[in-house]
């Protein structure tokens, strides 16, 4: 189970884009709807058995079960898998505090080979950033990174805690790797583009969205942030139409949320930094 940054935009990766607009977009806490957690690709695994499978393939359906199969799983002897299903389970019903520890220690302690252990500190990474901790945050994707250095995600994510502490020139040293290594990777040019902008390099942030929206053009956070710089370019309409555009793509997420906030307060008033 990985949260991508998208997923995450709603919650922790949002710091890159509310502190230099505070006017348009609200950091954690203040508004934005939880979102359910995704299925994404699996990642490297911890150990080979049936029970390990049983217990991650519930965690899909009803993480309270898989949490009541890795608690007694682990009582029979379990071990690391069971320990990591049952923080993962923990992260589901939405104990991230808890379930950052249990990861941390999880990755710390196994015995599984480095591109296992760094998804692990790397999921301790996200739920750090859901439990609204950028430094803990911080320290465990730095301990990905020491293991699997050109991880993508692993320095998207470790952007987000930088960026969330107020780091964002840290922040901006890992997207600028993150963009070389796979430029490709729509999320890593908008976690740019907010990062830029937060450092009032609007031009360039201007420059890194037009990148990530020419990769994928109904990318919704790539919308959202579109329409904050354009907002701020004094092009209010297009900052709407972005905004609306946005709405229609995520209609269900924190992305939607702040994109509709930001409309609210567009027809408020101008612009308050």
């Amino acid at each position: 189970m990985r949260l991508s940054p998208p997923a995450l935009f709603g919650a922790a990766a949002i710091a890159l884009a509310s502190a230099g607009a505070a006017w348009f977009a609200f950091g954690p806490g203040d508004g934005p709807a939880e979102e359910a957690l995704p299925t994404p690709p699996e990642p490297p695994r911890l150990v080979d058995s049936p029970e390990y499978d049983r217990c991650l393939a519930l965690l899909a359906t009803d993480a309270q079960d898989a949490l009541t199969h890795a608690e007694q799983w682990r009582r029979e002897g379990g071990g690391e898998g069971a320990e990591h299903c049952a923080a993962l389970a923990q992260l589901g019903l939405g104990e991230t505090e808890q379930a950052a520890e249990a990861l941390e220690v999880v990755a710390g302690r196994s015995q599984a080979g480095p591109a296992a252990r760094a998804a692990v500190f790397g999921q301790a990474t996200q739920a750090w950033l859901l439990a609204e901790n950028p430094v803990r945050a911080y320290t465990a994707a730095s301990r990905a990174l020491e293991l699997i250095p050109d991880d993508t995600w692993l320095l998207m994510d470790r952007a987000v805690a930088a960026a969330a502490q107020g780091r964002h020139t840290e922040a901006l040293a890992d997207l600028d790797r993150a963009v070389r290594l796979e430029p490709t990777r729509a999320e890593a040019w908008v976690l740019r583009a907010a990062t830029r902008r937060q450092l009032d390099r609007v031009e360039l942030a201007a420059q890194d969205i037009e990148r990530a929206l020419a990769l994928e053009p109904e990318n919704a956070e790539a919308l959202l942030e579109r329409g904050i710089i354009r907002q701020l370019r004094g092009d209010g309409e297009g900052a709407r139409a972005d905004w609306s555009r946005a709405l229609e793509l995520a209609p269900d997420s924190a992305t939607a949320d702040l994109a509709a906030q930001n409309l609210a307060l567009n027809e408020a008033g101008p612009l308050r930094r």
